[in-house]
């Protein structure tokens, strides 16, 4: 069949069972789309609906319903957004906590990750804030980080299988190449904080890493390994990952802010990075926990 509903749900706290299946089985039918037989992918948490009709937008309390094509399912490239995605931080907001500015920061971060400021002024504005903070708290920052449930397990999964795994962050390289060698990512890119002498100098380095240079970095990313961006499987929460995720086969919203949740048709809010694994097709049996 042409589509596939997927519903899943917290591998933490499994919720999906059959009667919400037939639910939604139900609510296709009655758009006039032919309902295949459903196809459990891990019990109480994931399960792929095969039907032809158009995508559906549909909600369920407590359960993500994402519509994806049948073909070309599984993808061959991996690029995910680092903060609020593949770990729980915002980094800069960890720095900030060092000198009590915290809640200023974390503000401006809100507002630039639900695109309501540019990017780029926002986190000058913010790296300028931490200007004189020693080099040495990028190390107690970096001890605070808590990885996204499920991310290592997508990227060892994906890999095992054949894909590239990619890490573009609009943050800090300093925390990018830890996260890229604690979950197996094959590749980062993200921006660069400047020193001057053992404290921050309260600038980045040039040219900033947006919403843009993601997009250029998917791109090159297909280039060089003979792919297209419809090979490419895109996660991330903020406004300047939105280039990347609306043009990749598959961009993922996960536990997105409200401005990109509204323009990105695969979201996810209850399930943790696995979901990514379901979407494309895989079976828990297929996973390589970690």
């Amino acid at each position: 069949m042409k589509n596939i509903l997927v519903l899943l749900s917290n591998p933490a706290r499994p919720a999906l069972d059959a009667g919400t299946v037939q639910s939604a089985a139900d609510i296709l039918r009655s758009t006039g789309a032919t309902v295949g037989a459903p196809d459990w992918l891990a019990p109480g948490v994931a399960c792929d609906i095969p039907y032809d009709g158009a995508p559906m937008d549909m909600t369920m309390t407590g359960i993500d319903a994402v519509t994806v094509p049948s073909d070309g399912r599984r993808k061959k490239l991996l690029v995910a957004d680092m903060e609020s995605t593949m770990i729980e931080n915002e980094m800069l907001d960890e720095l900030a906590d060092f000198l009590g500015l915290r809640e200023k920061i974390a503000g401006i971060t809100a507002r630039a990750m639900n695109g309501e400021i540019d990017f780029e002024a926002a986190l000058k504005a913010r790296v300028e804030l931490l200007k004189d903070l020693p080099v040495a708290t990028l190390d107690e920052a970096a001890r605070r980080i808590d990885y996204m449930p499920g991310g290592a397990t997508l990227v060892a999964t994906m890999k095992k299988h054949g894909a590239y795994c990619a890490l573009v962050s609009g943050g800090f390289t300093y925390f990018t190449k830890m996260v890229r060698e604690k979950l197996g990512f094959d590749f980062d890119a993200a921006n660069t904080l400047t020193v001057a002498g053992s404290a921050l100098a309260g600038t980045v380095g040039l040219p900033i890493l947006g919403k843009e240079a993601k997009l250029a970095t998917l791109r090159q990313l297909c280039a060089g390994r003979g792919l297209t961006p419809a090979d490419a499987i895109t996660v991330g929460d903020g406004a300047n990952d939105l280039p990347m995720l609306q043009a990749a086969g598959l961009g993922v919203a996960f536990r997105a802010k409200p401005t990109v949740a509204a323009q990105v048709p695969a979201r996810i809010r209850n399930g943790d990075l696995t979901a990514l694994l379901y979407l494309q097709g895989y079976r828990r049996s297929d996973f390589i926990e970690r």
